[in-house]
């Protein structure tokens, strides 16, 4: 063998334990890469062991739960109490020590009776059970059933409850709302001197969520004296009532003064309730003694002034009076005096109605009273027609507060400026307002107002002048929903008239907020925005089934898909229509149409679109839509298949 071959050789052999040396390395990697890789499996298997929801925990004593593990824990209780709190509350922090000794004394208890608390931001589906809406919320469960907490936050008193829910002999109290039906209906409402009705339907959500604080309220007025008694109808069940009250809605809630029904405007929380219901129980009208009172009405006053002049309370006129306010105690403050020196001071005798205005709304345009003669003979409906009539001044102050009723007569003509009556800016106001009056002497059939800019925002959004550039702008809002906006133009009297003689004549074209014209609306249901709805929902041609919805509402998504099915079933149906519109970036050109809440659902016969009929009372699934457009088709033609 030669030296080449002995080099060669070698040079294999090397290359050789290269190889095996190679391969020993990358099993030893392979080897502990496998270790690795199960210490990270029993690492992954504690986290899992560690991330188990449904292990009941304990903090400081305080059970801790979850949507894992609620109902397990409380299917074989017979009493738990239950805190429903958030991590950033400041008055659950508070409530902890409390709450933490609370669960030591009750587990000593014989038996003990478990104390829990559960993450109401994280355990969303427990408390949306529960219907938690503020924190910390108590709740004691007995045998699964809640027993809402009122009391105090303290130990004595949620141990003593606790304690007294967890008797076996104990039982929940009676409700306190009556429930009425046909047969005693009229029986209890017409002998109570004040009665709050509430009309709900059983599977209505808002019902569900007034029902706990209706009954609070009720057990809190059923303890005064005399009680302020809290009625209920079941809607659905009691068509007839519902129909005769003009039940169109739910919840409904009316109140009843010896059978008379009168709308409820007042809060929907037990407190609210309560306050509300003890002022209605009251007088309608306030007594004066002194012509200081009257005085300040005049000089300080921000509303429209309204005092009855009588001998006596033993007077007919004054008790007509009395009845009368109570019709309108919702929208007026009522004020009756027994004083010669307050008649005096208004130069009237007794048996004199009065409405004027506070110093500030009156003008030389127009009387600084109004004055009706209250006899035997006069009727509630004269008293009434009175003060509607004299309610408002030449040129009245527009607010949130009172703009629905006060200023619902179209067509109303609103000047929007920074409107401030206070000492600094008073001046300004009254500048800007007494050109208004020059205007509105010569249009007595409009009614005239100013608004603050920044109180309609929103509206002047809507009228396209929010970026107007002017101090002040101006509109006219006429019957139909139609609004016209004033061009942006230096501000001053003869602008106005202008404006308002252009509409008059018919020259000025409305407002309407509206997204694009859809450019194919071909589909099962027909888009329509605030340009088409005249052309689509009010054309008499055709019947049309108008869905009003919001992008971000849960309900209108949850009917889309049944929706689309209805359109696809009457897709061949030439005279009909299914449609919808997204109300909250469109507007409805006629006033027919309200919108309180989403979805709101509209039939709109051919040969009647000023009285649509609205969709309530039944599923929005696909046979309660369908039954709903046949029994209100005034066009529908049957198929060879259906006949």
């Amino acid at each position: 063998m030669n030296v080449s071959k002995v080099c060669l050789l070698v040079l294999l052999l090397g290359l050789a334990q290269l190889a095996i040396l190679a391969r020993c390395q990358e099993e030893e990697e392979e080897e502990g890469g496998e270790s690795v890789t199960k210490e990270e499996e029993e690492d992954e298997d504690d986290d899992d062991e560690d991330d188990d929801d449904s292990e009941v925990k304990e903090e400081n004593g305080v059970l801790v739960l979850n949507d894992a593990n609620f109902d397990t824990f409380i299917a074989d209780k017979d009493t738990v109490l239950l805190e429903f709190y958030a991590p950033w509350c400041g008055h659950c922090k508070q409530f902890a020590p409390e709450y933490e000794k609370i669960a030591k004394t009750l587990k000593e208890n014989d038996p003990p009776i478990p104390v829990a608390k559960i993450d109401a931001t994280a355990a969303t589906a427990v408390a949306g059970r529960f219907e938690v809406s503020g924190y910390p919320t108590i709740k004691i469960l007995k045998k699964g059933q809640t027993v809402d907490y009122d009391g105090s936050r303290t130990e004595d008193a949620i141990v003593t409850k606790v304690r007294e829910v967890s008797d076996p002999n104990w039982t929940p109290p009676p409700e306190a709302t009556l429930v009425l039906t046909k047969d005693n209906f009229d029986e209890e409402v017409n002998d109570a001197d004040i009665m709050l009705v509430e009309f709900y339907a059983p599977w209505c959500g808002h019902c569900k969520r007034l029902a706990p604080e209706y009954e609070k309220a009720a057990q809190e007025l059923s303890k005064r004296t005399p009680p302020i008694p809290l009625a209920k109808v079941d809607a659905i069940a009691e068509t007839d009532l519902a129909k005769k009250f003009d039940v169109s809605g739910y919840p409904t809630l009316k109140i009843f003064r010896k059978g008379k029904p009168f709308d409820y405007n007042g809060p929907r929380e037990k407190y609210g309730i309560v306050d509300y219901m003890i002022d209605q129980a009251g007088p309608p009208s306030k007594q004066i003694q002194a012509t200081k009172q009257v005085q300040e009405f005049l000089k300080d006053g921000d509303d429209v002034i309204i005092i009855g002049i009588f001998n006596g309370e033993m007077d007919k006129a004054y008790q007509l009076y009395q009845d009368a306010a109570n019709g309108l105690r919702e929208d007026y403050k009522f004020h009756h005096t027994f004083s010669s020196e307050i008649a005096k001071f208004l130069k009237v005798t007794p048996g004199k109605l009065v409405v004027m205005q506070p110093e500030k709304f009156q003008s030389k345009h127009e009387p600084k009273m109004n004055i009706l003669d209250l006899k035997d003979s006069t009727d509630g409906s004269e008293i009434k027609d009175h003060v509607a009539k004299h309610a408002l001044p030449l040129v009245g102050h527009r607010k949130t507060s009172n703009d629905a009723k006060r200023y619902a007569k179209r067509p109303l003509v609103v000047i929007y400026y920074t409107v401030d009556f206070s000492f600094d800016y008073r001046v300004a106001t009254q500048y800007w307002r007494s050109k208004v009056l020059e205007v509105a002497k010569d249009f007595p059939e409009y009614t005239f107002a100013i608004s603050d800019e920044e109180d309609y925002s929103s509206e002047i959004k809507d009228l396209g002048l929010i970026d107007s550039g002017e101090d002040i702008n101006a509109a006219i809002l006429d019957e139909g929903g139609k609004k016209y906006a004033m061009e942006p133009e230096e501000f001053d009297s003869d602008v106005l008239k202008e404006f308002i003689l252009a509409f008059k004549k018919g020259k000025l074209k409305p407002i309407v907020k509206s997204q694009p014209v859809p450019k194919n609306n071909k589909g099962p249901v027909k888009t329509v925005v605030g340009k088409t709805f005249d052309t689509i929902v009010m054309d008499p041609k055709t019947d049309v089934l108008i869905e009003f919805y919001a992008p971000w509402c849960g309900h209108c998504k949850q009917l889309e898909p049944v929706y689309t099915e209805l359109g696809k079933k009457y897709k061949n149906q030439k005279n009909l229509v299914i449609a919808k519109m997204d109300a909250t970036a469109n507007d409805m050109t006629d006033d027919h149409y309200k919108v309180e809440g989403f979805p709101t659902i509209y039939f709109a016969p051919s040969n009647n679109k000023k009285n649509p009929i609205k969709f309530e009372g039944g599923n929005r699934d696909l046979e309660h839509l369908s039954k709903f457009v046949e029994e209100h088709a005034t066009k529908l033609t049957r198929t060879k298949e259906e006949l």
